[in-house]
């Protein structure tokens, strides 16, 4: 069988490299969205400054759901300082370190933030934190009283300078460099009595981590690191803490490493259902087009004494033989473009640099499982008819098409574009990032219910199209529709993916630029304040930035504003269940700045253990005005908060928002993150709050206008076209390879009407009616089947029945259309028209 299959596919080369070129674009997508989903679930981040710890305790920074993938949390979590004492007493722990990070910055003579570390919010430690580093190299002494530091060599400074330090917001003062330390991302080093005090990590302080430390860090004898570490784990059993050895110590770097994997296992779960169904429908097309052109062959192998079985067992050992060819650099291909992925993620910011991708053979072994289970099933599939008919009428129909287009196919995509219409409703019904969503995969439902129910719809359309022809119609359009309504199945089969592709475009990209538009204008119309005062460099604002601003002539008011994240718990059709969501930190006074939509309650009760809920989510999750929330705060604290307000503005401002009472002592810097200020209008408040950043070291000033240069897009976004343009590079080879096999296949065709007076030119002419049929009929069904989705998007985020986004996406999307049918037809049909008709028959 397996040599038949071979011989066959030797003599269908033109026609098998459609599936070739399908089965390599479809491996190096499936492949690419494996590796991402792996790398989610088990890189791990290099140790860093903690590379000298032989073990490291730390809290748990992740949440974990009943049954669900962790949700990773973002805010540092911390341990017990008492601990300490504790392991350091075990047998083989040369030292034990309690590990504090708190924000810290360097200021150089012109007044500006001299970068330290990545990470201003951490980049404060205790001189014993030395300990931790892996083989540093110190030049100079330990520093010593509340003057001295060391630092990073990094920062380009010698032993013995006076450098101005900003550490946990304290205004800059000077302090002299006791020593150099050489070591990646090693920070600021105070004495240790020095940083608690500035951490405020006094264990006899009234601070909300008074008495705690980040993590703690082990250094044992040689040989002793697996003896030391189950002792360790025995020591803090039942306390929820970690212990981490080898490659997890990175785990306990920087909390927000989990929230970075999180995402990778988020976008690969959201690309893979995409992927899966267009590499599909890609796959099955091209080979029914394979098949289609074979079926003369399987039908004289019927007559000669084949069954059923075997008919079916050879199109898909020929089809297995092909992709087996394609299988190996399209997996090779997506191991670079996962790479290439992971690159422009972490230049967005939406990956740290040093997360590495995990290369292993799984994804490998489940793009191999699954492309060729889907190659085999198409290939059955596609060659069931001519496997089942009489071996007569198998022969006869092997120059033709059935007259009749199957019942339970067209009735099958029928109600799958009936399905992709319930579905478009989305929108109307949940006004979220996931119900937006609902658009593209109600896009995609919809076109491959065309390509199951396009053979009925392109036969009756052309049916209609030649009764209404003229007796004077030129005989290449008489002929391109009479091929029209005579070959409905074999103009479907090019129709379908064409009307995918326009599909697939303008839902997916209209969805991403709608609730792009519908977020900026919810954050636009709430947004009362006028500017912004931020420290970035710093880590933090300083404590007294608030009444600093609210001094400056012309402000109006001024309150401030931070983020975190939190996880809702609640109950989802009587079973529990948890969400993760970015929360906004307010004040009661930040009504003044912010307008969130308040429909009942108000945020002057935003304080103590409260929250504001935006109505979406008080809808899905069932809760209402003075009812309690369950919440698992940035840093794994659990709480009930009640809720005193609901507001419309969900989708700019997230679905809920912490009191400032609530998440104290929560968050890892314990800093505020910017102040929203709201000025008279007068000239003199610009330039006063300006001069005010100016006079004050790291601060900084911004307008709260739409940035317009596109830096506020959020990173999902360019994530989201990046993927857009990869699967439409594929669905478009892939089409035009199988438009080219298709008309390829017609060149016993093209013969016969050369041999019967028809010249060259009118089959140029012929073939080029057919080309527009194909792109008129693709552009047409695919604009339809994307009409009502966009149309329901729009009225659902923007409260009218179109979408937002590019006007010039349709025009680029025709034009692409027409070129693609033109020149995947022209090409072809000039290359067979070479061939003497003689030549062409006996080839057939």
């Amino acid at each position: 069988m397996l040599r038949i299959a071979w011989r066959m596919a030797a003599h269908r080369i033109t026609a098998l490299l459609a599936v070739a070129c399908a089965v390599l674009g479809g491996a190096a997508m499936i492949t690419t969205t494996g590796v991402l989903a792996e790398s989610g679930l088990r890189s791990q981040l290099p140790p860093g400054r903690l590379g000298g710890a032989d073990i490291v305790v730390a809290a748990d920074q992740e949440f974990h759901p009943s049954g669900d993938p962790p949700i990773a949390l973002p805010e540092r979590a911390t341990v017990p300082d008492r601990l300490v004492g504790r392991l350091a007493e075990l047998p083989h722990v040369t030292a034990a370190v309690g590990d504090i990070g708190f924000p810290a910055a360097l200021v150089d003579a012109r007044g500006q933030v001299v970068p330290v570390t990545e990470d201003p919010e951490t980049a404060g430690h205790g001189w014993s934190s030395t300990q931790l580093l892996a083989d540093p190299r110190v030049e100079g002494r330990a520093p010593t009283g509340a003057g001295e530091v060391a630092v990073d060599a990094a920062a380009g400074v010698a032993v013995g300078d006076r450098i101005e330090v900003v550490a946990n917001g304290r205004p800059a003062a000077p302090h002299r460099v006791s020593a150099v330390v050489h070591a990646p991302g090693a920070g600021l080093y105070f004495a240790d009595g020095t940083a608690d005090r500035l951490a405020a990590r006094d264990a006899g302080g009234d601070g909300p981590r008074a008495g705690t430390v980040d993590l703690i860090g082990l250094r044992v004898a040689d040989g002793a690191g697996e003896r030391v570490a189950s002792a360790v784990r025995a020591e803090v059993s039942g306390t929820g803490l970690e212990v981490l050895t080898g490659a997890d110590r990175g785990e306990a770097v920087a909390p927000g490493v989990g929230s970075a994997r999180s995402l990778l296992v988020l976008l690969a779960g959201s690309l893979a259902g995409i992927v899966l169904l267009i590499t599909g429908f890609v796959v099955a097309g091209a080979l029914g087009v394979t098949i289609a052109g074979q079926r003369r062959d399987l039908a004289l192998m019927r007559a000669v004494g084949a069954t059923p079985k075997q008919i079916r067992r050879l199109a898909a050992a020929q089809s297995t033989v092909v992709a087996a060819v394609a299988l190996v650099p399209g997996v090779a291909v997506g191991y670079l473009l996962a790479d290439r992925f992971r690159g422009a993620l972490a230049e967005r910011g939406v990956l740290p640099g040093e997360l590495p991708l995990t290369v292993g053979p799984l994804p490998a072994v489940a793009t191999l499982l699954l492309i060729a289970g889907a190659v085999r099933f198409s290939a059955r599939c596609a060659a069931w008819r001519t496997s089942r008919l009489p071996a007569t009428e198998a022969v006869a129909e092997s120059r033709s098409e059935p007259r009749t287009p199957s019942r339970g196919r067209t009735l099958a995509g029928l109600l799958l574009i009936t399905g992709a219409c319930v579905m478009s409703a989305a929108p109307l019904l949940s006004r979220t990032v996931i119900g937006a969503a609902a658009t593209s995969i109600a896009g995609i439902l919809a076109a491959i219910g065309l390509a199951l129910s396009g053979p009925a719809l392109v036969k009756r359309a052309g049916e209609a199209a030649v009764r209404r022809l003229r007796p004077g119609v030129a005989a290449p359009t008489w002929l391109a529709l009479s091929n029209v309504r005579a070959y409905a199945q074999r103009l479907s089969g090019v129709v379908s993916p064409l009307a995918m592709a326009v599909v697939f475009v303008l839902t997916y990209t209209f969805a991403q630029t709608t609730v792009l538009a519908a977020t900026s204008d919810d954050t636009r119309t709430g947004t009362l304040a006028h500017y912004e005062v931020s420290a970035p460099g710093l880590g933090g604002l300083p404590p007294d930035t608030l009444s600093a601003v609210r001094d400056v002539p012309g402000v109006r008011a001024a309150a401030p504003v931070g983020t975190t994240t939190v996880v809702w718990e609640y109950e989802e059709f009587g079973e529990p269940a948890a969400e993760s969501a970015s929360a906004m930190v307010l004040t009661p006074d930040a009504r003044d700045v912010v307008d969130l939509g308040v429909t009942d309650g108000g945020l002057d009760r935003l304080t103590g253990a409260t929250v504001a809920v935006s109505g979406e989510a008080a809808r899905t999750r069932g809760t209402g005005l003075g009812e309690r929330v369950r919440l698992v705060l940035g840093d794994g604290a659990r709480v009930d908060a009640r809720v005193v307000a609901l507001y419309d503005r969900g989708l700019g401002f997230g679905p809920v928002v912490l009191s400032r009472d609530l998440a104290a002592g929560h968050t890892t810097t314990g800093l505020g993150q910017s102040v929203l200020v709201r000025t008279d209008g007068t000239a003199a408040a610009g330039p006063g709050l300006t001069a005010l950043a100016a006079g004050r070291t790291g601060l900084a000033v911004s307008s709260t206008g739409p940035d317009r240069t596109g830096a506020d897009t959020p990173p999902e976004v360019w994530v989201n076209l990046a993927t857009v343009v990869v699967l439409l590079g594929y669905l478009l080879l892939s089409i035009a390879n199988k438009l080219v096999a298709a008309t390829a296949q017609r060149r016993s065709e093209i013969a016969a009407l050369r041999l019967a007076g028809t010249t060259p030119r009118q089959i140029r002419a012929m073939m080029r009616r057919e080309s527009a049929v194909i792109a008129a009929a693709a552009l047409v069904s695919g604009l339809l089947l994307s009409a009502l989705p966009l149309a329901l998007l729009g009225q659902g985020f923007l409260g009218r029945p179109w979408p937002a986004g590019p006007a010039w996406l349709l025009p680029a999307v025709a034009a692409t259309v027409v070129l693609t049918s033109y020149l995947t037809v022209e090409l072809p049909t000039r290359h067979a028209l070479r061939t003497p008709p003689a030549d062409a028959l006996r080839e057939a």
